[in-house]
């Protein structure tokens, strides 16, 4: 799981969290984080057409461009995961699929909406990009790095779970240039993380955890989800004072969902769960105790999921560049990219993917060209998730007064008591923070609202 959630996904056909405000207490079947904009089911791939004119266009000097790769391999699928992933390929196959990947990047190497671009930063997400082999790894970091070569990227990210690292592995990773580890903890106890079909377990935790300190990172993220299956206050109590002896450069703490799609859903769909889901309010609760805790230890609030120690040099140059409109190249099965204003996702099909690579063609399934409109909607509800927004960026890019041009959706927020508006700022209160996804839709243009979002 990333910091943003790059969308990797098949399509879950959720539908878009409903302006403002609650959705059910119970925990349902479904999904309100919102990750982009507008929602992906209006994507079509008669639109491809403009991915052509985006890729032959000039970019933007001013605009940051970034890399996104998707490497959809894990141990076990977690009951509650939803992104595109394979836990059934052998060693040649991960191999195969690595040689498309790169023949991907060389090919939009060769753009000139590309060519010549340095990434700011560099994003390795998955699934599991630690499952694959070190030979595989280093194989595959200088081989993308001869078509996009990352040496001068600000920030480097690499996902990892606890049980797939070893210490030779970890050295691999930091030589390739990985600056920001993330490590997918979620939770600490291990009946939970069984109950969640997680493939790791407390040990495979506390054996990484030296060998990650002694190999150093620039900064270290570790992933908690409020309101697994199985979780209680008392275990996460546990669970968050475990995560601030460690005291990682930052902590990303998701509220838990149901995405469609997902063996979770399933459970929930056919009344099997022997353990019944936190609501809304508690995974709230548990979400805010977290915060407080890591607050009181020198942590301070950096988004409305993560907390980053007051006393580190961390940055965020993924997730700011693309919540400001970034250009981003996302390689690999079902990845997600945006370049010009034009949105496109590759296909999703495993068969498909390889195939088009083969034959020396994008593989690209669908896309959606944005307007100035909805290109301000969408870096606007992007960073009020960073918890607070100044009017004067917006004019100075997209020469609009947010205030006015929104003060209806503004002052409805305010009179719930989820914002705070000053002179030309706005602030999420905490109760608003804890509920960011859920307000982003109160901006939404009317023929976006109450759409399927996938």
């Amino acid at each position: 799981m990333t910091l943003t959630r790059q969308e990797t996904d098949a399509p879950t056909h959720r539908r878009a969290a409903p302006a403002t405000g609650e959705v059910s207490q119970e925990t349902e079947v479904g999904s309100i984080f919102v990750s982009n904009y507008p929602p992906f089911s209006f994507w079509h791939r008669d639109q491809l057409v403009n991915v052509e004119a985006a890729l032959a266009s000039t970019p933007h000097k001013a605009t940051d461009f970034g890399l996104y790769l998707h490497i959809p391999f894990c141990r076990k699928r977690c009951k509650f995961c939803y992104f595109r992933v394979y836990t059934d390929r052998n060693y040649d196959e991960i191999g195969g699929y690595l040689d498309a990947l790169v023949r991907e990047v060389e090919l939009y190497a060769a753009q000139p909406a590309i060519a010549g671009r340095s990434p700011r930063f560099v994003y390795i997400g998955g699934g599991t990009p630690s499952y694959l082999s070190v030979a595989h790894l280093e194989s595959l970091a200088s081989r993308i790095q001869a078509a996009i070569p990352w040496e001068g990227a600000e920030e480097v990210t690499f996902e990892c779970e606890p049980g797939t690292l070893q210490r030779a592995k970890l050295e691999a990773i930091r030589e390739i240039g990985v600056t920001r580890l993330s490590l997918g903890i979620e939770n600490f106890d291990d009946e939970i993380l069984s109950l969640n079909g997680r493939a790791h377990q407390s040990k495979e935790i506390w054996r990484c955890l030296p060998w990650i300190e002694e190999v150093g990172f620039d900064q270290l993220n570790i992933d908690l989800i409020a309101g697994m299956v199985g979780e209680s206050w008392q275990s996460w109590r546990e669970t968050v004072a475990k995560t601030v002896d460690l005291a990682p450069d930052s902590v990303t703490i998701y509220q838990m969902e149901v995405p469609f799609n997902t063996r979770l859903a399933q459970g929930v769909k056919e009344g099997s769960l022997a353990t019944p889901l936190a609501d809304w309010e508690t995974k709230r609760a548990w979400h805010d105790y977290a915060f407080e805790q890591l607050e009181k230890s020198g942590y301070e609030t950096s988004s409305a999921y993560t907390v980053v120690r007051k006393a580190s040099d961390c940055r965020f140059v993924y997730r700011d560049s693309v919540w400001h409109g970034c250009d981003m190249l996302g390689a690999g099965v079902a990845s997600f990219s945006h370049l010009s204003g034009v949105h496109f996702q590759n296909v999703d099909g495993w068969g498909e993917y390889i195939a088009a690579l083969g034959e020396d063609r994008l593989p690209l399934g669908r896309a959606f060209s944005t307007d100035q409109q909805e290109r301000l909607i969408r870096e606007l509800i992007l960073q009020l998730k960073l918890g607070e927004l100044g009017g004067g960026y917006f004019r100075h890019k997209f020469g609009v007064d947010i205030f006015s041009r929104f003060a209806p959706a503004f002052d409805r927020l305010a009179r719930q008591g989820m914002v705070e508006l000053g002179e030309d700022r706005v602030h999420l209160t905490r109760q608003g923070l804890l509920r960011a996804d859920l307000l982003l839709p109160e901006f939404y243009q009317d023929q976006y609202r109450n759409a399927r979002y996938t």
